[in-house]
């Protein structure tokens, strides 16, 4: 019996991911499209993101805050008092 995973972008304890990237887009006053012209990605890129139609590595994740002058350990300590 083959038992399908749920996506890891779809599990509860990432619900607070998307959430915090777009909050600290729009906190640096950034558009999707201009947050993804610094990350070099499209603005579809940015929007999947923040819907969890995508899922963030860890990578990304420093990027994008870099990219929103974000101390990506901060955000991170963030994310982890949010409870995940």
């Amino acid at each position: 019996m083959i038992v399908a995973m749920a996506k890891a972008q779809h599990v509860p304890t990432y619900r607070a991911v998307p959430t915090l990237l777009r909050k600290l887009r729009e906190d640096a006053a950034l558009s999707q499209r201009e947050l993804g012209t610094k990350l070099k990605r499209p603005q579809s890129w940015i929007y999947n993101c923040e819907t969890a139609n995508r899922r963030v590595d860890i990578t990304e994740f420093v990027a994008w805050c870099r990219a929103c002058a974000v101390d990506p350990l901060a955000a991170m300590s963030d994310l982890l008092k949010s409870g995940n």
